[in-house]
């Protein structure tokens, strides 16, 4: 029996508890994996985070591995084939978001290196970290998520309200918002700054 301290909010569902231990709130560089878990956390928008990590493999093959070059060229015959996939979210806003989406991160990696460093440095290229004892006390947004939702409206970015981008925060590992208890939090610890 697997008696490790975690997070309240993974559960005891397989899916749940991999994510949750090997994932969230681990510090992601790879500009890759930043896009996908920009535009999985876009996808959730009115949804559970369980019903994408569901579609995840469903999502990676539809979206050509979430590689930014091939879906920024995604055309309206691509989007309607997209419509048709039962095993994702078929949300046309959602869908036309992520090829936008996909276009204005290739202009941030073109502008800064890659999209690691713009995004990374708004929290000095550092994981905050957080000291919550209970999962009640984190927040859904923080003013860095604020300003980061700011700057990518701006530049024209669809699904990254501050809720959304705080949750990529803590996808991503830019915030550890594991609770204090959970096994997790104290690996995480040797890679932060405190908040």
């Amino acid at each position: 029996m697997d008696k490790k301290i975690r997070c309240q909010w993974a559960g005891d569902t397989p899916i749940y508890v991999d994510y949750h231990d090997s994932e969230w709130g681990r510090p992601v560089h790879d500009d890759g994996k930043l896009f996908e878990m920009l535009i999985l956390e876009g996808m959730q928008a009115g949804l559970t985070w369980l019903t994408v990590l569901k579609k995840r493999e469903a999502f990676r093959k539809a979206f050509d591995g979430f590689d930014p070059k091939k879906v920024a060229r995604y055309s309206d015959a691509k989007i309607q084939k997209l419509m048709a996939n039962e095993g994702i979210i078929r949300n046309r806003l959602k869908i036309k978001g992520t090829v936008i989406n996909a276009k204005l991160f290739l202009d941030i990696v073109e502008k800064h290196g890659s999209f690691d460093k713009f995004i990374w440095g708004y929290v000095d290229h550092k994981p905050i970290i957080g000291r919550w004892k209970k999962i009640e006390d984190i927040p859904a947004t923080t003013p860095i998520s604020d300003r980061i939702s700011k700057d990518l409206k701006k530049m024209g970015f669809k699904f990254v309200g501050s809720t959304i981008i705080y949750a990529f925060m803590q996808a991503t590992g830019m915030v550890n918002d594991h609770i204090t208890g959970c096994f997790v939090y104290k690996e995480m610890l040797r890679h932060g700054k405190q908040a």
